[in-house]
């Protein structure tokens, strides 16, 4: 990518949240950014970024009507920098439980799941508030990586998480970060080549979530521009 050209981030719009935190943190990375619906947008941007906070459901519903399933399949395909933020890291599963059985856009082999069963009246769900994340036990060197979004955060770095289900991966070599909620423990972020995802809210983490941002607009900046 030409050095002096500024990124261009697709933040994808589905009516499934509150944008105004996502636009401040890229631009504190020092990203431009566009709100879109559009697929050839999304498609001609150096990054994509999904957001999401609310149903399952419902946000699979408003993918399919806006036609974006594929093309955010296409543009993870492309090999282009893509994050997933809270429930837009759900939605990269291939499958939900909540309110019913739902299909995924399916780019990790994996289930969301309930955080807590419903019989369990000593958990607070929603988990709302902060919580630390670690690299798996037996892998730490993971953010060492210099595609690691967390290479610059440390191991049990509080983040901020608004959240009742979780993921359940079945391809733990995809499991960035884990997280411990009242016993608990849950991935809380992943990471599979060019696709990073967390259940946190990095732009709402205070200084570290937007280090989160920073590092990922490195991770931009060296990616080679458009496929």
């Amino acid at each position: 990518m030409d050095g002096k050209k500024i990124p261009q981030v697709a933040i994808i719009d589905y009516e499934m949240g509150n944008l105004f935190s996502v636009k401040r943190a890229l631009e504190n990375a020092g990203l431009n950014y566009f709100v879109t619906s559009e697929a050839s947008s999304i498609l001609a941007s150096d990054a994509a970024i999904l957001p999401g906070v609310g149903a399952f459901g419902d946000a699979m519903k408003n993918l399919s009507k806006y036609d974006l399933i594929y093309p955010v399949r296409d543009y993870i395909a492309s090999g282009r920098p893509f994050m997933g933020v809270c429930l837009g890291m759900q939605l990269l599963m291939d499958e939900s439980e909540e309110f019913g059985a739902h299909k995924g856009i399916g780019i990790f082999d994996g289930s969301v799941v309930r955080l807590a069963p419903l019989e369990n009246r000593s958990f607070k769900i929603p988990q709302v508030g902060w919580n630390s994340i670690y690299p798996p036990a037996d892998r730490e060197e993971l953010w060492n990586d210099p595609s690691s979004p967390l290479k610059n955060i440390k191991n049990g770095e509080y983040m901020y998480f608004v959240h009742s289900f979780c993921c359940l991966l079945r391809e733990a070599d995809s499991v960035h970060s884990l997280t411990n909620y009242e016993g608990v423990q849950y991935c809380s972020s992943v990471l599979k080549k060019n696709v990073f995802a967390c259940q946190f809210h990095p732009e709402k983490s205070a200084a570290m979530g937007l280090e989160i941002y920073s590092r990922w607009a490195e991770i931009i900046r060296n990616s080679g521009g458009i496929k």
